[in-house]
């Protein structure tokens, strides 16, 4: 597992030491995302050479973890995996893991990229938080919201994006950016760098919803190049 190393002097994270200790923190006095920090036994590397998956993304159920003819520390993997969907369904949530061998990239986006590797925000129009963990391969990534700026706020990018809506800098304008996911994402401002969620670490960040009283976790997915390892990821 990859140790956490969060941003120094970063007060927008606070690490937890146990799952209802995750759940029950509430958003408050501007932290966006907490972190229940561990170190997993198990081999998920087995799992995901079991796995054998093609390009793009495999979704993982119960029966499929279960019938993988794994080794005892493989075993004690897929019991993870397992217990922590079963803890996030007893929330009443609908966790999704994944195994990422590549994602499909936005090629037609124009001036702003909305691709799960460009910096976003997730949103919703209802209160609502993500859950995220990283088993195997490259972990995801944070960017401070101090060291960000939406794209759509950056002016040769705004210009770009008003063209190709052709009308004013309006409400419809604004409804157009939204509906298109524009003012989800971010650029990170100059000699910035992100920070890694690491492995193993269960994460619950903020949303972009209307009436949250904290700014949305700002977060991407690797970039990721040909040969490297699958991710093994849990989402909701």
């Amino acid at each position: 597992m990859s140790p956490l190393a969060l941003p120094p002097g970063y007060a927008r994270i606070k690490v937890v030491n146990s799952f209802d200790e995750l759940v029950t923190t509430p958003f408050a006095n501007g932290i966006n995302a907490l972190c229940w920090q561990r170190t997993l036994a198990g081999d998920f590397s087995e799992i995901v050479k079991l796995l054998a998956v093609s390009d793009g993304i495999t979704t993982l159920d119960d029966s499929k973890l279960h019938d993988l003819p794994v080794s005892p520390a493989g075993k004690v993997a897929i019991n993870i995996l397992l217990e922590d969907q079963r803890l996030l369904r007893a929330l009443e949530l609908d966790p999704v893991l994944n195994c990422i061998n590549g994602y499909p990239r936005d090629e037609n986006s124009g001036p702003v990229p909305t691709d799960v590797f460009s910096f976003h925000t997730d949103s919703a129009t209802a209160e609502t938080d993500t859950y995220l963990c990283t088993y195997h391969g490259f972990a995801s990534e944070g960017l401070r919201n101090d060291e960000a700026q939406r794209r759509v706020d950056v002016p040769a990018t705004r210009a770009e994006l008003l063209k190709l809506f052709g009308g004013e800098d309006d409400a419809d304008f604004l409804e157009y950016l939204n509906e298109n996911c524009y003012d989800l994402h971010y650029a990170p401002i100059p000699n910035t760098r992100p920070f890694s969620f690491g492995l193993g670490n269960l994460w619950r960040i903020a949303v972009d919803w209307p009436g949250s009283s904290v700014p949305p976790c700002i977060h991407r997915a690797p970039e990721t190049r040909s040969g490297d390892p699958p991710r093994l990821l849990l989402i909701t």
